[in-house]
């Protein structure tokens, strides 16, 4: 019996695509192979999965299986069928987007001259090497609509500072058959979370002896202290005890440098400082803001001496902090 996409994928028929692409990334951070590496079953897991999100994630397969079922499979899969493509062109690495301790980033270091995002080949390097990421090669980036058979998709992790002033990164392109490619790419200025680059001919190859297109989706790079917040840089900022109580001014990395920000005097763990103008520039052409969060860090040890001191600061608190956390 022909496997139910809609049940692999575990949707009703009447899914939107936003909600089989959910159950795809929530699928894929479960079973791809790169997560389960010694688990076959995962492995065949991945694969129905991808094969599943391949059919409905594409408008035209998707009528072809709703309406033939069990035959769809034989009219994709026969000599004269209509997706002679491999799985669909959705990158599994989007499975772990604002996942922040799956560390993917390995995968783009350093910075070397490349192509310009207006589609100019960049230049490359290649060579063979095993493997155990999965690319998508060969498949037909769906969310593109001049698209075509050949393309393929790929996530590239970015630092924050690159994407706010532009730059050139390096990255490796696993192809699929054993090989990495080493890449190059220009990043433009001001390029958001999401943005896709378009780099023409550097896809896989078709029958027709042309090569498809590579779609680059930009991330930011993970950082332990900063993250993007639609607009707004959000950075935690370590603050001393001292500085919490008595306030102080601090140097922070804003867009043009460091900017200079007062730390209020008696300043709470969590309080947020906002600095105008110094985020994400929007479709409108504003920027959001920086956003700080100071967060008080205590020294890694303490003088004995200061103990007796340290008992009468918390003499200083006038009720219990713990009495408005019960329910």
């Amino acid at each position: 019996m022909a496997e139910d996409y809609y049940s692999t994928l575990g949707v009703n028929r009447t899914a939107s695509q936003d909600e089989i692409a959910k159950a795809y990334r929530r699928l894929a951070r479960k079973f791809h192979p790169d997560l389960n590496p010694d688990d076959e079953k995962a492995k065949r897991q991945f694969q129905q999965v991808q094969v599943a999100y391949d059919t409905l994630s594409d408008a035209e397969k998707r009528k072809l299986y709703d309406q033939y079922g069990e035959g769809y499979e034989a009219y994709r899969n026969g000599p004269f069928g209509a997706g002679q493509g491999g799985p669909a062109g959705f990158d599994f690495r989007d499975a772990f987007e604002n996942s922040e301790g799956f560390q993917f980033f390995d995968f783009f270091k350093g910075a070397r001259p490349g192509s310009d995002p207006s589609g100019e080949s960049p230049r490359s390097r290649s060579r063979s090497r095993r493997s155990s990421s999965s690319p998508q090669s060969g498949s037909r980036y769906s969310e593109d609509a001049q698209s075509q058979v050949g393309d393929i998709a790929a996530e590239i992790a970015v630092p924050l500072r690159i994407m706010i002033e532009g730059g050139e990164v390096q990255f490796k392109l696993n192809r699929g058959d054993g090989r990495t490619e080493e890449l190059s790419v220009k990043i433009p200025a001001d390029v958001p979370p999401g943005k896709k680059i378009r780099l023409r001919g550097l896809g896989q190859p078709t029958r027709s002896g042309q090569k498809g297109d590579l779609f680059l989706t930009i991330q930011m790079q993970p950082h332990h202290a900063v993250k993007i917040n639609g607009n707004n840089i959000e950075l935690k900022l370590p603050i001393t005890l001292s500085e919490a109580i008595y306030g102080a001014k601090i140097d922070v990395p804003a867009l043009r440098g460091d900017v200079t920000i007062r730390i209020p005097s008696m300043c709470d763990s969590g309080k947020r400082l906002r600095v105008k103008g110094q985020g994400i520039k929007g479709q409108d052409g504003l920027r959001g803001d920086l956003i700080i969060e100071p967060l008080i860090q205590l020294p890694e040890q303490i003088p004995e001496s200061l103990e007796s001191v340290i008992k009468q600061f918390e003499q200083g608190y006038e009720k219990t902090l713990r009495d408005g956390i019960r329910w």
